[in-house]
């Protein structure tokens, strides 16, 4: 590669997102890509501190304006630190999260007006839009059962009521009907391997389109 590429994995909560980002990222390093596999909130010292704090139980007086701001501050750290150097090498960077998760969880889930979360967001990145955005979509009943039965820990995010994650699944589907050309939506309610091998055939066709 000549040039770098940044792909973005979206998808509410039990969608197997991170899974299938590692999983990728095995097959694509196989393919010999020079690769970068990071992740929001986190992917530097300063972003995983904020993490830790947006994501704690016990900050349940957090309000949305201060989630979306802290959730900014990790992504600006995140562009400037990680993700553009990187693209500047020619790596293609593969990216568990990213700017649309704000728009679905903070604009859709919490209310926030979009045209206000779209300046604060271009102001964190400076203008860095994915190249292509893999979206694994499931229902927010299934995906939270899933996460219940994995037995990870739940974040404060995780423990909304339901109706939050219903929106936040609308928004998704609203957000990749508007931006055909970016995303590509996978039904991530199939088995883990079938959800693989379909974001594997997707991302092969689309590498060849752009060599």
């Amino acid at each position: 590669m000549t040039t770098g590429l940044f792909i973005t994995l979206e998808g509410p909560d039990g969608s197997g997102k991170t899974t299938q980002a590692r999983l990728l990222a095995e097959w694509l390093t196989a393919q010999g890509y020079p690769l970068l596999t990071t992740r929001e909130p986190g992917g530097t010292r300063i972003g995983e501190a904020i993490r830790a704090v947006v994501h704690d139980c016990a900050h349940t007086e957090m309000a949305p304006q201060a989630e979306i701001l802290l959730y900014s501050a990790a992504r600006a750290q995140h562009v400037a630190e990680v993700i553009r150097p990187a693209l500047a090498e020619g790596k293609l960077v593969l990216c568990d999260r990213y700017f649309d998760s704000t728009y679905a969880y903070q604009g859709y889930g919490r209310g926030l007006p979009l045209e206000a979360l779209r300046t604060i967001t271009n102001f964190a990145v400076q203008g860095l839009i994915p190249d292509l955005t893999l979206y694994l979509d499931i229902s927010p009943e299934v995906g939270l059962q899933r996460r219940e039965r994995s037995g990870g820990e739940l974040n404060r995010l995780d423990r909304e009521a339901l109706a939050f994650h219903q929106r936040v699944r609308a928004g998704y589907l609203e957000l990749a009907a508007a931006e055909p050309s970016r995303w590509r939506v996978i039904d991530a309610n199939r088995p883990p391997e079938d959800v693989q091998q379909a974001l594997r055939a997707l991302l092969a066709e689309y590498l060849v389109a752009v060599k």
